[in-house]
């Protein structure tokens, strides 16, 4: 937990919250000899990357599994980075994704070759389309690195090039962030089956809402394959955390962050943590602030009034709002994954094939109206995508369903204790 003890001297950057996101940045620094402290809330580090554990199971909140870590990929390179090389990854078998939509199920292959093969074997028809989509989802990988390098260029350069209309021209991946799923989908087939499996790795925002460069790299991202660590998702901050520590910062859990520290020039000074209710806060300084907190808590919470005012700050958020929540079940089962037969393959289950007008009708409902009228499930088994769950949990295995969820339907137990709703 969290002390003013445990605070190392000299930092030269704080991070706030230990997601994945947080955890590596913090990684890279101490790669490079700086001294890094990162703050948790929660009383684990990881994030999305954290585990439970009731009654003899383990269960895994957020890594599902993760694409692209072939040999020499970046992606491995810089998790290899981030973990020191101690994190194995486990290469789920085909078919890695099942599809349902209504009555109809299709089957995801790895492999360049391979999976669009399966592809078009399920669309015979429509392997035009099918090739058009993957060769977008190629150039979007290759060139999404420019939203990056747009985002560092100066202001008056990215505003000329905005009002001038060039920005679209330089490159499609600009013209596909501008493009929602729905819209290019449309163009490239009529099929509306085909259309849905373009975008069903549903991250809770509806096709006709969400960017269609997004879609491609997702679909992009787990084309070779999908991988799940061995020993669980928590094996991710277990081998981050200490190459942290060596180079003397420290993860540090139960320690909220109340606010970034500002000077009057508006530059972080570093950060205030108040540990527990009606604790003395303690102000902890360090030349750099990173936020891993997401942009709402960021800027709407963290900073000061006076720099959350700003005129830029607010027209930020005004842009923004945030997307559809998930609901998650953790089921824990008496048997092994072996015994019970469970299947390492992720299933995503859709009603019917017109996502954009499921979730219309989806955000509509009452929150009585939801357990009989689910928009879609995700259905997994990481009992059986860790080869080590017998060894380390025998004789359990794990599910997880996960659907989508509104935030009003539980509003009335903001502020809430959890066990007391």
């Amino acid at each position: 937990g969290f002390s003013a003890r445990r605070v190392p001297p000299s930092l030269d950057a704080v991070v706030i919250g230990s997601g994945v996101g947080g955890l590596a940045v913090a990684a890279t620094l101490a790669k490079a000899g700086r001294r890094v402290l990162v703050l948790e809330q929660h009383d684990q580090a990881g994030g999305c990357c954290h585990t439970f554990q009731q009654h003899g199971v383990e269960f895994d909140v957020g890594i599902h599994y993760v694409g692209q870590l072939h040999e020499g990929s970046l992606l491995r390179v810089a998790l290899d980075q981030v973990t020191d090389g101690q994190l194995c990854w486990h290469r789920l078998p085909d078919p890695y994704d099942e599809v349902t939509l209504g009555e109809r199920r299709y089957l995801l292959r790895s492999g360049k070759v391979a999976f669009v093969t399966a592809l078009e074997e399920q669309f015979p028809e429509e392997k035009e389309a099918i090739r058009e989509f993957m060769k977008l989802s190629k150039v979007a990988s290759r060139h999404a690195a420019l939203l990056a390098l747009l985002k560092l260029s100066p202001r008056w350069l990215v505003t000329a090039l905005l009002r001038s209309g060039l920005l679209p021209r330089l490159s499609p991946v600009f013209r596909m962030a501008a493009t929602s799923h729905s819209q290019a989908a449309a163009r490239l087939t009529s099929n509306p089956d085909l259309r849905a499996l373009f975008a069903y790795l549903f991250y809770g925002t509806a096709p006709r809402d969400s960017s269609f460069l997004v879609s491609a790299l997702m679909v992009h991202h787990y084309q070779r394959g999908a991988w799940y660590p061995r020993g669980g998702a928590s094996e991710v901050a277990f081998h981050a955390v200490p190459v942290i520590e060596r180079a003397g910062g420290a993860v540090l859990v139960r320690a909220p962050v109340t606010r970034v520290l500002v000077s009057a020039d508006g530059t972080a000074l570093g950060v205030a943590v108040r540990a527990g209710a009606g604790e003395e806060e303690l102000e902890i300084r360090a030349p750099l602030v990173i936020s891993d907190a997401g942009v709402f808590n960021t800027f709407g919470k963290l900073l000061p009034p006076h720099v959350r005012s700003h005129p830029g700050i607010r027209s930020l958020l005004a842009m923004l709002r945030p997307g559809m929540g998930s609901f998650l079940v953790f089921v824990g089962l008496r048997g092994s994954a072996a015994e019970l037969r469970l299947p390492p393959t992720n299933f995503w289950i859709y009603p019917h094939n017109d996502l954009d007008a499921m979730m219309t009708r989806y955000a509509a409902l009452s929150r009585e109206e939801v357990p009989e009228n689910l928009a879609m499930m995700f259905i997994t088994f990481p009992a059986a995508k860790d080869p080590t769950y017998e060894q380390r949990h025998p004789g359990r295995s794990c599910m997880t369903i996960l659907t989508m969820a509104r935030y009003e339907w539980f509003e009335e137990w903001a502020g809430s204790r959890p066990r007391h709703r």
